[in-house]
């Protein structure tokens, strides 16, 4: 026989009838706080929205009376409200060990560069306006002599980033014509970027030579026709072709186009302005010795290893630059004060490359030595075994570190970090997926990676500053 709710049970809930109108509720003293915080446009909004909910709950029977008090609707609208104004765009902890992490936004600003943003922010600029002569100037005015001050170039321009800067070069200067690039240099990058692609959507047409990995002097030689209008070098983003492989250098690229009066290009991808080797890093071409070597035009992106804002930088001879910059794709592409703001310091980091690695901060975290992190993991792995509780074990490890953003994707940088592994019953993968989750739901979200049966937090990018803070909301349990 079927159970039927007691006569109390049903006297507990609420009919239709019984929810309070809106304007009383309005009026309410519970929601004078809502009010005062979110306005009273959104508070009507909300309170419809949760009204009409409990309509349904009462018509089905399932409204306890006691949800319709004042105090109670006011918390849940509260509570709905404070979470909708939650910016989506949120502070995280980066303990994925890849510094430059495409999804967390590549390179961290230096404190020089927030101070220019945040002044750029709330104050007029000279954007477009001389100074000196007081009349129309060129945004681009305020970064072109820093980039060929450190790169060598004649000129220099800027676009917001560099699959922009690589579609407007081959636009300005390869529209209805032949682009000569090895086969084995014909990359893909998240977010669709290929090079195929961008050359079609540009109206250039691709000529591949040599073979996925071994390409010859003569198979660019070869490929040279009245239509072909530069050849093109692209940087191996995020892989690297091994084994039984030959590529033909910038040098005698450059040498056989000007031998045929064109443009040699180099998309250099990542892009570095100092020799990394220095700092104890893998070697990495510097936009420079790209120059140097006879490139024409390099492009390069800003948010990389250069350590800047989201940007695409071109340098190279100034005519090819003066046809880029009148191409119209320039204005569609061209980049707002805060990414000028924010790249002008940064470049005047590098005139003093002595204090590099201490005020840079993308520098800064690649050359933290492995000795300064092993500490902070031991430090940290009692208070995460704390929150974590008695079914998982942490361990503070040893693990390494990569770049990312396809700069050096072979390379690893020696780093410490901790591992937590599920030591209770059942599956692992599961219960290290919801520790994951719960260590994404903290105030600041906390971003490792899963791997081998283990949740692993490499603490590379976790400075000092912020290690209190980080320990802060570790302080209750997350089970």
């Amino acid at each position: 026989m079927a159970e039927h709710p007691s006569e109390g049970a049903v006297a507990a809930m609420a009919a239709v009838s019984d929810i309070p109108p809106l304007d009383r509720l309005l009026n309410a003293d519970a929601l004078r706080a809502a009010l005062d915080t979110h306005g009273r446009t959104q508070v009507v909004a909300a309170l419809r929205r949760d009204l009409d909910a409990q309509r349904q709950r009462a018509l089905a029977g399932q409204l306890p009376r006691n949800e319709l008090d004042a105090p109670v609707v006011a918390a849940r609208v509260s509570a709905a409200l404070d979470k909708a104004a939650q910016p989506r765009l949120r502070a995280v902890y980066n303990l994925t060990g890849t510094v430059l992490h495409t999804n967390l936004g590549r390179a961290l600003l230096p404190d020089e560069a927030v101070a220019s943003v945040l002044r750029a922010l709330t104050t007029p600029a000279n954007l477009e306006f001389d100074l000196d002569t007081g009349g129309r100037g060129d945004r681009d005015d305020l970064i072109d002599e820093l980039l060929c001050e450190l790169t060598g170039a004649e000129a220099a321009t800027v676009v917001n980033n560099n699959a922009a800067a690589v579609l407007l070069m081959l636009n300005a200067l390869a529209d209805r014509r032949e682009v000569v690039v090895s086969r084995g240099e014909l990359v893909e990058i998240g977010g669709a970027f290929r090079i195929p692609d961008i050359m079609k959507r540009a109206g250039a047409k691709l000529v591949e030579v040599g073979t996925t990995n071994r390409t010859h002097a003569a198979d660019y030689d070869n490929a040279i026709g009245p239509r072909t209008a530069m050849l093109m070098k692209v940087h191996c983003s995020n892989y690297a072709v091994t084994g039984f492989t030959k590529s033909v250098g910038v040098a005698e690229v450059a040498a056989l186009a000007h031998a045929k009066g064109l443009p040699a290009t180099v998309d250099l991808g990542s892009g570095t302005l100092v020799d990394l080797t220095q700092f104890g890093l893998p070697k990495e071409d510097t936009v420079r010795e790209t120059i140097a070597a006879g490139a024409d035009l390099v492009t390069f992106s800003g948010d990389k290893l250069l350590g800047g804002p989201q940007a695409g930088l071109l340098v190279g001879r100034a005519d090819l630059i003066r046809k880029i910059k009148k191409n119209p794709l320039k204005r569609a592409l061209r980049v707002s004060k805060l990414t000028l703001a924010a790249l002008e310091p940064v470049l005047g980091l590098y005139r003093a490359p002595e204090f590099l690695a201490q005020r840079l901060t993308t520098l800064r975290l690649l050359t933290r030595p492995q000795r300064e992190i092993q500490p902070q993991a031991e430090r940290l792995r009692g208070v995460l075994a704390h929150a974590a509780g008695a079914s998982y074990a942490v361990e503070a490890v040893p693990m390494f570190s990569q770049i990312g953003s396809g700069a050096l994707p072979v390379d690893q940088l020696p780093s410490w970090g901790l591992a937590v592994r599920y030591t209770g019953s059942g599956r692992p993968g599961r219960h290290l997926d919801k520790l994951e989750a719960q260590l994404r739901r903290l105030p600041t979200p906390v971003i490792g990676r899963i791997a081998d049966d283990a949740l692993w937090l490499d603490l590379r990018c976790l400075e000092a500053r912020d290690e209190a803070a980080f320990a802060a909301q570790l302080a209750e349990s997350l089970a």
